[in-house]
């Protein structure tokens, strides 16, 4: 299997990434390597969906609970982390899978992308106003200055427009300059599950009910006496920021759970449309019968072996 290419099992939420991605690695003897932003931190685990021992199979997963909820999410440090990780498999005779729905940690891992450094001062300053003004008049000073940059990032997402901002300052060059290309330095196969966006829909709700049954609020609780409000990345994930707000009281828990799927289903369309303009991505349908047979198909045809 030394010449198996690197995978990437990638989708919106709640397309059952996961359990291809095991699939995948008990077939082709393949190591699991999470490409979830949220799933870098420790203990956000029914609210991220994250895999039990139970369901990861034995298959070994990496970069799973690596960061604190008080930790900054750096795209560079995980670039850095995930390609260790994928040299060593591969060198191994191993098949690296990526998998999780964070575009830009895919990109990081397998694109010819590097990050810019950054500037305090310039980053305080921008913090400072996000927490004073709010994400709205930043994202609007972005569409200004970088168009095709504020497509891609989510007007609520006040980390990455900052982060935009900064860079913008820091190199005088669009932040969209330095965006995902589709050169990718590793022989990859990236298979994206599709789900009707119906049907989509339906399956968010019921997740966001099972992470409620299944304790949600009490995991975002004891993640709050560990900082979590004070994480800048880790308190605005989907469902923790939610329940935050009704654990402050400033919601009802039931406005929370309903926010988390409106917020959840805004986000997988965001997905969607981010992995829709890689042309290299093969897409599936999620609930093909012989799905893990076409998956095993596009990676062995890529590797110019047999399944």
């Amino acid at each position: 299997m030394a010449h198996l290419p690197v995978l990437a099992v990638i989708g919106p939420t709640a397309a059952g990434k996961s359990d291809l991605g095991v699939d995948l690695a008990l077939r082709l003897g393949g190591e699991i390597i999470n490409a979830d932003s949220m799933q870098l931190y420790e203990g956000m685990d029914i609210g991220t969906a994250k895999l039990t021992w139970a369901e990861r199979r034995g298959v070994p997963h990496h970069l799973l609970d690596v960061w604190p909820v008080t930790k900054t999410a750096s795209v560079a440090e995980y670039q850095r982390a995930a390609r260790r990780i994928i040299d060593d498999l591969r060198a191994a005779g191993k098949a690296p899978i990526l998998v999780g729905g964070s575009g830009l940690y895919i990109r990081a891992a397998l694109d010819d992308l590097d990050f810019p450094g950054t500037d305090p001062a310039i980053r305080a300053r921008l913090e400072a106003e996000l927490h004073r003004s709010g994400p709205g008049p930043l994202y609007r000073r972005l569409a200004e200055r970088d168009p095709r940059a504020a497509e891609a990032i989510l007007p609520s997402n006040g980390r990455r427009i900052v982060r935009a901002l900064e860079v913008i300052e820091l190199s005088g060059r669009p932040f969209s300059a330095r965006m995902p290309s589709y050169e990718a330095i590793y022989p990859s196969v990236q298979i994206g599950l599709e789900v009707p966006r119906p049907e989509l829909d339906e399956r968010i709700a019921l997740r966001v009910e099972r992470m409620w049954r299944a304790g949600l609020v009490d995991e975002v609780r004891r993640l709050a006496d560990a900082g979590l409000a004070d994480g800048i990345t880790a308190a605005r994930a989907l469902g923790y920021a939610q329940v935050l707000r009704f654990l402050s009281g400033e919601w009802t828990e039931d406005k929370a759970k309903e926010e988390t799927i409106r917020a959840t289903r805004r986000f997988a369309r965001r997905q969607e449309s981010w992995f829709r303009r890689d042309p290299r991505v093969h897409w599936l349908p999620h609930d093909a019968p012989d799905l893990l047979d076409r998956a095993l198909t596009l990676v062995t045809a890529d590797a110019g072996v047999s399944p």
